[in-house]
């Protein structure tokens, strides 16, 4: 069955990545977070959109496609201490960023978007009731040179009452970006 979940999601990824080969990655990113009893690691290609909105005194709203893998830590599986549950996510979210015209220097963004886990998440009293979660988050942040980018995010994930239990998580987490 995971086997199946795993052929599906590379699937769905080289999908959305078909959607590079007339726009290439922009960037690429490596994102750390944590939260009650969980950690989670992140990589991420992000597209840039073309547009700007809200043009004014030098600055903008814009945003970028963002396509996430994740692996998450749980270490109070079923709710025992010391027992871990590893599972992985994909994702995909629109983001959208007040940043200068230029792109340089500091930045707010926000997103909400689209997350399949492998299982079900089962850990510190919190059991998701589907693997199907919305993900969104808020974050600052700061660019250097129009290539590296350096951010803080609060991050939510629960699948907004499509199913009863849905106790969410929140994690804050640190994000590195490198711009092509």
């Amino acid at each position: 069955m995971q086997s199946n979940l795993w052929k599906s999601l590379l699937i769905g990824t080289a999908l959305l990545a078909g959607h590079g080969a007339a726009h290439a990655v922009d960037s690429i990113s490596l994102g750390l977070a944590a939260g009650d009893k969980v950690q989670m690691v992140q990589v991420a290609a992000q597209w840039d959109w073309s547009s700007r909105w809200f043009q004014s005194n030098g600055s903008h709203i814009s945003g970028y496609w963002d396509l996430s893998l994740a692996e998450w830590r749980g270490t109070s599986y079923q709710n025992t201490p010391g027992q871990t549950q590893h599972l992985s996510s994909v994702g995909i979210t629109p983001v959208f960023r007040w940043q200068q015209d230029n792109k340089k220097g500091a930045y707010l963004e926000g997103g909400v978007g689209a997350y399949l886990l492998s299982s079900l998440y089962n850990n510190e009293n919190k059991v998701f009731s589907t693997r199907f979660q919305f993900g969104d988050h808020v974050g600052i942040g700061y660019v250097f040179n129009n290539k590296l980018d350096l951010g803080l995010r609060i991050q939510h994930f629960s699948n907004a009452g499509i199913k009863k239990p849905n106790p969410g998580i929140n994690l804050v987490g640190v994000r590195a970006s490198y711009a092509f």
